[in-house]
């Protein structure tokens, strides 16, 4: 029997989930490849664990040299080209064919896209910006810091306002924290748009912790001789430190390929497909109707690996994507909230909150665990 041939171009929350479907359902009928710029996986949330030194840098990598699933490989490579009608990818070390290929590279940040932002500020989005961050914050002694969110679309929308909470309680700890002052300056209109109630939370949580915000706003450029961030509306913030949640752009080789359509590759809502048959996009790369988080992506790798399923083995046609994750916010003194949010079932996006608690933090810590689990074959608790 031929095999159908799955390619997977990144190894994020939807590659690995999606590998891990195809594993465990389809295995004597596919052949999967994961292609993967990187040698080791780090969940978004561990870079504020190594941030404010709760783990380094190594204790959070999940090598993927340890993942070990029946019909899966995983190649440690570099994308060059992707040509969606022949279905073929070329990278740093051959040349792929397949018979489904699924694009799952993720967003890039591009720090660039900000005047002065590299001379002057710090990103800490990636895990190399987080260790960065991590040198810098136990010798800040006083002054003004900005966290800023300086593009309209970026990954877990929660993350600046868990920076805010985890900073405010790093600089309570040291004693220093009297003598600086936070700052949020963001595009987003509240924390969590779909959502009065989770927004009027974290705004209340930030008006407790003396943390100022100012939503629907945005910093153009950042002057590295005043230490000034100008922002759109014509203020100017002096500050001391400035953290910053980069621009975010689809990766150059996905919109060389002509994939993208303004700048996100397009798919169907309900299946992830793309206009190029036999390939689907799941994740950041694509501008479905959903907020950028790895547990959007693994829901969406979920969804395409049943219609997957589906269509290798015959059967009627999934149900379409939901958009219905449960997403995990930190909110300082080591405690955790929930939101349960569903995107698209419902006649209207919804989202139910969960206040924080220590319970929280134990949930999301099974959370972890359970991936490092299905993922990788680790049976050690996440701590």
């Amino acid at each position: 029997m031929t095999r159908t041939r799955v390619l997977i171009l990144g190894a994020g929350f939807g590659g690995l989930e999606l590998s891990t479907r195809l594993s465990a359902e389809l295995a004597d009928e596919v052949e999967v490849t994961i292609i993967d710029q990187s040698d080791a996986f780090v969940f978004g949330f561990s870079k504020l664990d190594v941030m404010f030194g709760r783990r380094t840098s190594d204790e959070v990598r999940l090598l993927y040299s340890d993942i070990a699933k029946p019909s899966v490989q995983f190649r440690q490579e570099t994308v060059l080209s992707i040509d969606p009608e022949r279905k073929r990818v070329q990278t740093n070390q051959g040349t792929y064919d397949a018979d489904i290929l699924v694009v799952a590279l993720g967003a890039d940040l591009d720090p660039g896209a900000t005047p002065g932002l590299i001379e002057s500020g710090y990103e800490f989005y990636s895990p190399e910006g987080a260790a960065r961050v991590r040198e810098i914050l136990p010798t800040f002694t006083g002054g003004a810091i900005i966290i800023s969110v300086l593009g309209g679309f970026f990954k877990c929308p929660p993350a600046p306002y868990e920076t805010a909470f985890m900073l405010h309680d790093f600089l309570s700890q040291r004693g220093v924290r009297d003598a600086c002052s936070i700052h949020i300056v963001t595009p987003m209109p509240k924390p969590i748009p779909i959502s009065d109630e989770v927004s009027n939370a974290i705004v209340g949580l930030l008006d407790e912790r003396g943390i100022e915000h100012s939503h629907a706003s945005r910093v153009t450029s950042l002057d590295p001789t005043t230490r000034v961030a100008h922002v759109a509306d014509g203020r100017e913030l002096p500050f001391d430190l400035f953290l910053a949640v980069p621009v975010h752009r689809a990766p150059q080789v996905v919109v060389e390929s002509g994939l993208t359509v303004d700048g996100w590759i397009p798919v169907d809502a309900a299946t992830l497909a793309t206009r190029f048959p036999g390939v689907y996009a799941v994740g950041d790369v694509t501008s479905a109707p959903v907020p950028r988080a790895g547990v959007i992506a693994e829901g969406e790798a979920s969804t395409v690996a049943d219609v997957l399923i589906a269509q290798i083995k015959g059967g009627p046609a999934p149900a379409p994507f939901a958009g219905e994750v449960i997403c995990y916010v930190e909110m300082g003194d080591s405690t955790i909230g929930k939101v349960n949010v569903n995107f698209l079932s419902g006649p209207a996006p919804t989202a139910v909150f969960t206040p924080p608690s220590l319970e929280g933090t134990a949930e999301k810590r099974a959370f972890a665990a359970h991936r490092r689990g299905r993922w990788f074959g680790y049976d050690e608790p996440t701590t």
